[in-house]
This record gives structure tokens, sequence and C-alpha cells, in this order.
């Protein structure tokens, strides 16, 4: 296909780290992709051995000593060149990001614009790294706050968002003077062998040490490698409760730090009061957009007991309606799951919440596509379930959305909050007081709360992440770039006295 092609990516072994390949006599472990369209091989990509591993961190130590010396400006024209690559092959990989992961088309093109959208914000940002001046108790000092760049951040990425969430942090961090070390997921490896390439060209043009910008590929060993790496300074990690939850720990033994994007349980409430073309919208995008496998997903929708009945007929309707199949064909808005092992946890889930006296009222069957016969296709599903629901108080990253009913809005909000998960939320109302109540700190116990919009979609100029077992993490907008550096108070005492703070007299004769 051409836009492998177009990204340096054929049907061969492309190598790992910075666009070296690293394949040895000694080396016989590989990553085979293959796309969820229909099962078939795309390219395999060697699995980064431990010394490959050191290799990558030593050379990424050493970029970073000149790097942290490069003016904050002109690493932010490094990142706006990058952005600039990335406009140019916007196409090619969107389609790659759709072909190896499976979201539609126009998707995996939103996914390059977040890319190239974060590289202008990347740039402003970097004449804007400020600090804070304080004013001294003491005569003739100045007090005043600077940021240093970390060192080494180690970014862990999934494979639902392939490429956009690992700029979220790499472009910010670029520009705070961090060197990156990447591990995406090793369901889609040649996302992140295309990105590196285009990264790597740019470093290149400019003579920049590819040190700056790193790739390593394979599973959870090497991404416990990272997190136990105390020469990594910051591990971003994007994932699975469960899989978070053991990066802390192991990060926190030594002392690390860590910004943690985990599980998702996200709900709407659609209020009496609100607009139901504008939440029914909002709700089909976010529940079937990337066949229900973003952190994001609309997972539950609360509605109140006035307009369930209409919801639930309008969107069993709309449902009916939407085509399911190859993610490139442009009449295509729900593609396949990732794999087999998704299609069963959602089976799974499906079966449990039924048992649990949860109703089916749509959807939940595996699709043949005629020609995509290795595909891992779905109807997305629709579930009359209860709040308190085992399976429902967990996250199935899967196209299941659950219709819980609500009679009063402290009912509704009690519902929203009470599971383990505090991602995104949405309200739905045209009744300013509801719309405030959800805001306030009596509302939503969400990172993100919206009022009229979905839980999907978020901009990349807001500060990304969650609360609860979601991780606590923020990346992207914001104030988020304080996260990938190094607070540092300074004094400096230009008189020729020696006074000592709070009045201590301490005199040495």
């Amino acid at each position: 296909m051409d836009f492998l092609k177009n990204l340096g990516i054929e049907n061969s072994n492309p190598g790992t780290s910075t666009g070296q390949n690293f394949l040895g006599e000694d080396h016989s472990e590989e990553i085979m992709s293959q796309t969820p369209i229909d099962g078939s091989e795309i390219a395999s990509v060697t699995i980064t051995s431990r010394a490959e591993y050191d290799e990558v961190v030593e050379k990424a130590q050493d970029a970073f000593k000149e790097w942290r010396m490069v003016p904050a400006p002109e690493r932010g024209e490094i990142v706006r060149q990058i952005g600039l690559e990335l406009r140019a092959h916007k196409e090619d990989l969107g389609k790659l990001v759709s072909y190896e992961m499976g979201k539609i088309y126009q998707e995996g093109l939103g996914e390059v614009q977040e890319m190239i959208d974060i590289c202008d914000f990347a740039v402003g940002l970097s004449r804007q790294l400020y600090g804070k001046t304080m004013q001294s108790e003491r005569p003739k000092h100045r007090m005043y706050e600077q940021w240093h760049p970390l060192g080494i951040c180690g970014i862990i990425s999934a494979f639902n968002f392939p490429v956009a969430v690992y700029s979220w942090n790499a472009m910010i961090a670029a520009v705070c003077g961090d060197v990156m070390i990447w591990k995406g997921s090793e369901k889609t490896p040649l996302c992140g062998v295309a990105v590196q390439k285009i990264i790597a060209k740019v470093l290149k043009r400019n003579g920049i040490s590819e040190g700056v910008f790193n790739l390593i590929t394979g599973g959870r060993e090497v991404g416990e490698w990272m997190a136990e790496d105390e020469r990594i300074p910051l591990i971003s990690a994007t994932g699975s409760i469960r899989m978070g939850k053991e990066v802390a720990k192991t990060v926190g033994a030594r002392l690390g730090k860590t910004i943690l994007e985990l599980g998702g349980n996200n709900a709407i409430i659609i209020s009496e009061h609100s607009d139901l073309e504008m939440a029914i919208r909002a709700t089909v995008f976010g529940s079937v957009g990337t066949c229900g496998q973003r952190c994001t997903s609309t997972r539950r929708l609360i509605v109140h007991e006035s307009v369930f009945d209409e919801l639930k007929e309008r969107l069993v309707k709309l449902y009916d309606g939407i085509n399911i199949g190859n993610p490139l064909d442009e009449d295509t808005l729900v593609g396949p799951m990732i794999d087999e092992d998704a299609v069963d946890n959602m089976n799974a889930a499906l079966k449990e919440v039924q048992e649990a006296g949860g109703e089916l009222v749509y959807g939940g069957e595996t699709v043949d596509k005629a020609g995509l016969e290795g595909g891992h296709y779905v109807k997305p599903a629709i579930v009359i379930a209860q709040n308190d629901y085992e399976i429902v108080q967990e996250e199935t990253f899967a196209p299941i959305l659950y219709l819980i009913k609500y009679s009063d809005l402290d009912e509704a909000i009690a519902m929203h909050n009470g599971v383990k998960q505090g991602l995104s939320s949405s309200m739905f109302t045209l009744n300013m007081r509801e719309a405030e109540t959800f805001l306030s700190s009596r509302g939503s116990d969400c990172g993100i709360a919206n009022i009229n919009v979905g839980t999907s979609g978020a901009e990349i100029g807001g500060a990304f992440g969650g609360e609860k077992e979601t991780g606590g993490g923020r990346e992207s907008g914001s104030d988020a770039w304080k996260a990938y550096m190094r607070r540092q108070t300074n004094t400096i005492n230009w008189g020729d006295e020696m006074p000592l703070a709070q009045g201590i007299e301490f005199d040495v004769e």
C-alpha cells in the first residue's frame, strides 16, 4: 500500500529505537503487526533486548546534556518543524493509524491533527516557561523560582491512541528540555516506527542528536525496565488501572515521578431540560466512536425518567443504522475491535450484566463482513442496567452503553460519582442551576466535566486527565508542562550583610 511505503514501512522489519535496526545474530524476537481490519500481517518489528534498552538509555542521557542547554525557543523551533513534517504526512499517517488500530479514517486523521495541534501549542509554550518572583523578608535579597528539565521522560502509550497521546507528552517535554524514551503498544508498533522516522528527518536536518527522541518496542517486560530504571525520573503511562497501579508502585518505590492516565467509566447525565437532539448525537459518537475503545468513551447514560423511553427508542433506531465495516471506507462509522480478546471481554461483560438483571435491548452480536473474515467486528450494544451492578462499576473497553434511570438531580450525581474511575463526565441540560450544580464541588468528581458536550473528543488546550483510580495525572494543555520539569527556588543576596530569615540572630565572632 502506498501509505506504508510513503512512511518508510515495507513488509519487512523496520527496526527500533531512533530509526536504527538493532537486529543481530542473537536477536530473533519480533512483534508481527496485524491489521484488525482482516487479520492480515503488515510487517514485523524487533523487540528491544535488554542490551539495546541500556544502549538507548545511555544515548538519551548523553543527548540530554546537550538538549537541556539549547534555549527553549530553539527547542520550540525543532518542534515547529516536527509539526510541519506531520502535516506533510497527515494522510499517510492517518491511514496507518486506521489500518493498524482499526479506528475509522476520519478518526485517524483527527489523531494526527492532535499531534499537529500539540506541536503548535508547544511552540508557543517554549517562550512561556515562566517562574515567579517573590518578595524577600531580608533586605537586599531577591527571591525567584525557575524551572529546569527533569532529564529522561519515559512514555508508555496504549493501542487506542497509538500516536496522539505520545505527542501530548513528547512535544511538551521536548520544549521543556527533556529527552524521550517511548514504548508504544505492542499491538500498534508500526505507528511508533512511522512517527519515529518522521521525527528523525527533522533531527537530522537540524544536526540534533537522535537521542532526544527514542523508540523502544516490546511488551510488559520492557515497560517494567522503564518503571524500575532510576535513570528515568519521570514515567508517563497510559493504560489500564491494573497496569497503572503496578507502575505507580514500582516508580514510587524509587521516589520517581509518574503521570498516570488510566481507566474511565464515563457517564452523561441527560436531564429532562436537555436538548435531546444534541444529547443523542454526543452519546452516539461517545459510545461507538473508536468502537468503544477510548478512555473517554461514554459507558453510562444516566437519563431522567421522563425522557428515558424516548431516548432509548431513538438510540436503538440510530444504532441500527450505523454502518460497520472497513475503517478505511468513507461510509463506515464503526470499525473493528483491536483483537479477539477484546471481543471476548465484551461478550463476558454482556453475559454478566444480563445475569445481574440487565436487559440487552440492542446489539452485542459479532458481525461477519465479506472479505474481512479475519477482522473482529461487533454490533455496539445498549443495555438497561443499574449503576450498582458490579460489571457496570468496571470499565469494559468495548462499545457497551448502559442506560440508567434517575428521578432527581442529587440521585443522578450520586450515581455518576459512584464509581472508582474519574476521567470524563458530561451533563446535557438547558437549566442553568443544574449546569452550575454539576460543575460545582458537589457535582462531577472527574478531571473533565462538560455541559452540553460529550465525554469524548477533548481539545489539546486544556489539561487532560482524571481523578480517583484514573490516576490523577495531567497531560497536554494548560500548565501540565510543569510535570515535566523540576521547580527551583533561588535567593540572591546582593548586599554586604548576612541577615537570616525569621529574624534569627546567629553571630559568630
